[in-house]
């Protein structure tokens, strides 16, 4: 235990927040109240009055990333003793989230038009000074969270945050929406806040060996877990990065939306969510011994789980420079700030971008791109598009955008001009909105509503119409979730019939007969250019 020994590469480092895979609505105190009840709450007491029927809609394709823990039914106890430690531990979220639901009824019985100064003694005294009562200009009534004062206050608790360690060895893991990590022998859970330094060091430990006696006091590891805990290790070095040092453009798809540009004096890594090294997988791909020692940048296009990942995100973060978001002052429930999330959770030199802003990066100029659509149509400002410049070559990064109105990306090409190479997500089908925002609903809303309201992305119409303007030399539909460490997170399972399957290869085929480089980004991929946009390879 004296020798200085490296973090094995295929260990997890899994952010928790009362035992359930925290992502970013699990950070801001608001609609961390909002998911407790309306999500984790609802889940438990499901599973606890019918275990069996959970685990038979877990094995249903058809009940994928539905609302059923994937947890043995024999375990039900299990799931009563969280509840009941999530009632006692969480009252005050829990009353926050009774009290929006009041705050918003009493909205509702205003008669509107009318000042709203008096509505302000009726406020729940709990979200007393940190809410706003406003009007828009056709006279609708809401409210704004003042999501700053939230993290300076009791509703933010660092003791709901832990993280849980141990070695995967595939990519089979329970959707991280609907099932919480219960209690394993193969598993260390360590009471240690997201924002703790011990993390950095520990996950340092990847590339530069330490003391495994010094790093288990630094993050609070017991007598009774060290033997598990030095399994963790190894006094077998990892592959080392080489450092990118060629006169062209590099781009490496690592899976999903996230990708590594660099060039020799920067690297930008949007989007991250990397697999891990050294375990078993079906497809071939990028691993976190990929990336460089330092990345510049790190670019986040939206506020979703699969964007924001806090499990590749928190392992990185000690080498990352500055993290690029959208920026947002909408205080509106659904739309929390990136930018608190990630300085509460630890890190430093977060940049909001607006849109249509430049950046200079290095090298490169960023400028923000705006987004549309893929949110249900609710009232979202924490999404941007991003469109780099690296001397003659541009490329764009349209995530999940849906392009439903062409003349928004008109005005865009005016003002940028043609680009070399787009990245458009088309999974255009989406899940309905109570499927992410439903814990942030007040009451009900219909099936048809629900339905017609959904997280889709760009079908082909809607992306031929984006190469129609922009006239791309090439064109890469990505964030399709289908890679296989992707699953926990997305619930995606496509098959040749499925519709974002068929619309992305008419898209593709459509740009190829067009002359256009196409292809739908599966597992990894690289990519060469020189500077003048024109292809190496």
């Amino acid at each position: 235990m004296n020798n200085l020994s490296y973090l094995k590469p295929n260990l997890v480092v899994a952010p928790l927040f009362d035992n359930w895979y925290a992502w970013t609505h699990l950070i801001s105190p608001a609609t961390a109240a909002m998911n407790l009840t309306g999500r984790h709450l609802k889940i438990m007491n499901s599973f606890i009055q019918s275990p069996r029927i959970h685990a038979s809609a877990v094995k249903n394709p058809k009940m994928l990333g539905g609302p059923f823990m994937d947890i043995n039914p024999d375990r039900v106890d299990e799931i009563v003793k969280l509840r009941e430690q999530t009632l006692l531990n969480q009252a005050k979220l829990i009353e926050f989230s009774e009290s929006i639901k009041t705050l918003d009824l009493l909205l509702k019985r205003h008669k509107h038009g009318y000042s709203v100064e008096l509505l302000y003694n009726e406020i729940p005294d709990i979200l007393k000074g940190f809410i706003e009562i406003v009007y828009d200009l056709n006279n609708n009534l809401s409210f704004r969270i003042y999501e700053s004062l939230l993290y300076g206050s009791e509703f933010y608790n660092k003791r709901s945050q832990s993280i849980a360690l141990w070695l995967t060895e595939n990519d089979d893991r329970p959707f991280c929406l609907s099932t919480p990590l219960l209690s394993e022998s193969n598993v260390i859970h360590l009471p240690v806040s997201f924002d703790d330094s011990g993390i950095d060091k520990l996950c340092s430990m990847k590339r530069n060996p330490g003391s495994i006696t010094d790093i288990a006091l630094e993050i609070g590891v017991t007598e009774d877990q060290m033997d598990l805990f030095e399994t963790f290790f190894t006094e077998r070095s990892h592959p080392t990065y080489s450092v990118y040092n060629s006169d062209k453009i590099r781009m490496r798809y690592f899976g999903h939306a996230c990708i590594l540009i660099e060039t020799k004096e920067i690297s930008i890594l949007v989007d991250p969510l990397i697999s891990y090294y050294g375990y078993e997988s079906s497809v071939d791909h990028y691993s976190d011994v990929d990336l460089p020692d330092f990345i510049d940048y790190v670019l986040i296009t939206h506020n979703h789980q699969d964007h924001v990942v806090f499990e590749t995100l928190i392992p990185l973060r000690h080498k990352i420079g500055k993290i690029i978001v959208p920026c947002t002052t909408s205080g509106a429930l659904q739309d929390p700030n990136l930018k608190l999330t990630l300085e509460n959770t630890g890190f430093k030199n977060v940049i909001e971008v607006k849109d249509m802003e430049k950046l200079v990066l290095g090298d490169c100029v960023l400028t923000g791109i705006p987004f549309i659509g893929e949110h249900s149509d609710l009232n979202i400002q924490a999404k941007s598009c991003f469109h780099l410049a690296i001397s003659g070559f541009t490329l764009m990064f349209v995530a999940d955008s849906r392009i439903i109105d062409f003349k928004i990306y008109e005005h865009i090409e005016k003002m940028v001009g043609a680009i070399d190479v787009i990245f458009l997500g088309m999974e255009c089908d989406g899940a309905p909105l109570t499927w992410l925002y439903g814990p942030l609903l007040t009451e009900d809303i219909s099936r048809e509503n629900d339905q017609s309201r959904r997280l889709s992305g760009s079908d082909y119409r809607l992306g031929v119409k984006l190469v129609d303007i922009f006239s791309p030399k090439e064109v890469y539909v990505y964030a399709m979730g289908q890679e296989p460490w992707l699953k926990f997170i997305s619930s995606i399972k496509y098959t040749e019939e499925s519709n974002p399957i068929i619309q992305s290869n008419k898209l593709v085929e459509e740009c190829l007969s067009r002359g256009i480089i196409a292809e739908r980004l599966f597992g990894e991929k690289e990519l060469l250019y020189n500077y003048s946009g024109n292809k190496v390879k």
